[in-house]
Parts: structure tokens; C-alpha cells; sequence
């Protein structure tokens, strides 16, 4: 049984003009985010690691105007958003219940991935406004998951666990966003890796300030950023 469905307009891969658009759509999102917000999810999340570093930080910072309710100028990540769907492919995603549980059933082949991951963006923010902030939250995952779109998925995404921008940042380009996080150049080593991390490490301790909960959350940003170097 179809749970949610997603039918979405694209231009050719090949074609000069660049255009998203949407079809009918079935996305229920009571209570959020609901099967309609879980289908947007895995669209992003199946389609987010084939874009392209760059694109997928331009998807984060749509993603984030969507949320706020602002107005989205065209065009946006290289696509021009439009009502018209003439002339352009059509391709639906789909949320099935089975006896097992939930599926996934993507129809991609015909699109680029940051097409499907636009219109599931563009989807979201046509949402009704009170439920669309748990729904963002589950996209903000889905666009650092880069794992299998899988029951794992389902269980965090309705578990309502958040990402954020440096999440996103730390998948495209770890190293660097090591190097930042800590402080450092390239041409470290190991004993200046450990060094800075100390510092920092004890900086960020709640016993210097900082509270327990933000303290936490830096505490544990350091210790992945010396894993990565290290």
C-alpha cells in the first residue's frame, strides 16, 4: 500500500535550461513528520551523496530559507523552480507498507539526483506551516546521512535527531573542516594535533564557562576532528 508519493517535473540531464517542478502529491504529515515528511527525507537522503560537494552546501542553505518562509528568488542551485511542468520529465517517489514494514520505491534514472533533492525541498516548504519545522529537521539529517536509505533511516528520521551545516561540511570536505575546527594549518602533525586538541579540550569543559549541554556538543566536534587528522 502507497503511504506517500512524491511526482515531481525535471528538465532532460542534457538540456541547457535547468527546471524543476511539481506534480500530485501525497504527504501526509500528521503526526510530523509523518509519512509525507519521511518520503521527503529519503529522496534527499537517497540522492545527497551523487551531488556534487558544492551543490549539496547551495541544497543546506535553500533548505534553510524554505524553513524560515522566505522568498526564493530563481534560480536557485542551478534550477529555475516553475508551476509549468510542460516539456519536462516526470518521475514519482513512493513510501510503501508492506507486512515487513516500510519501503522506499525512488524512480531517479531519469534525473539528475539534485533534481529529486530540489523538489523534495520545494515540497517541504509548501507544507502546512506548523508542521514544517519537524519536517526541515528530518531534511537537515537526510542531507548528511550518506548511509543506505534503510529501516536505520526510518528509526532516526522518526526519532527526530537534527544536523546542521558544519555536519554537512565535516562529510564533504572532513579534512578540512578538521583544520578548521581545531585551529590549524595544513602541514600539521601528530603532536601538534593532540597539542591544539587539549587546549581546546579543556577550553570548552564546562568547568571554564561553557554550558553542559554546548559543552557536550563541542567536546565531542573536537574528538572527531582529531580522529579525522589522526
Amino acid at each position: 500500500m502507497i503511504v506517500a508519493e512524491l511526482e515531481i517535473f525535471h528538465s532532460r540531464p542534457i538540456a541547457p535550461t535547468r527546471r524543476v517542478a511539481l506534480g500530485q502529491r501525497n504527504l501526509p504529515v500528521d503526526p510530523a513528520p509523518g509519512a509525507g515528511g519521511l518520503l521527503l527525507a529519503g529522496i534527499v537522503a537517497e540522492m545527497a551523496p551523487v551531488v556534487a560537494p558544492e551543490l549539496r552546501e547551495h541544497l543546506y542553505l535553500l533548505l534553510e530559507d524554505l524553513a524560515a518562509g522566505k522568498r526564493i528568488p530563481q534560480p536557485r542551485v542551478r534550477h529555475r523552480f516553475q508551476q509549468d511542468t510542460v516539456g519536462l520529465l516526470r518521475s514519482s517517489h513512493r513510501l510503501v507498507a508492506y507486512e515487513a514494514g516500510l519501503t522506499f520505491e525512488f524512480e531517479g534514472e531519469r534525473g539528475l539526483p539534485v533534481q529529486h533533492a530540489l523538489c523534495a525541498l520545494y515540497a517541504a516548504g509548501q507544507l502546512p506551516e506548523l508542521v514544517r519545522g519537524v519536517v526541515f529537521d528530518a531534511l537537515r539529517e537526510a542531507l548528511v546521512w550518506g548511509q543506505p536509505v534503510d529501516e536505520r533511516f526510518i528509526s532516526s528520521i522518526m526519532g527526530g535527531r537534527t544536523s546542521s551545516l558544519a555536519d554537512l561540511r565535516a562529510w564533504n570536505d572532513p579534512v578540512s573542516w578538521a583544520l578548521e575546527t581545531l585551529g590549524l594549518e595544513p602541514g600539521f602533525n601528530r603532536r601538534t594535533v593532540l597539542k591544539r586538541y587539549r587546549v581546546l579540550l579543556r577550553d570548552a569543559h564546562p568547568d571554564h564557562g561553557a554550558e553542559e549541554q554546548e559543552a557536550a556538543a563541542r567536546i565531542a566536534e573536537l574528538g572527531q576532528a582529531r580522529d579525522i587528522l589522526l
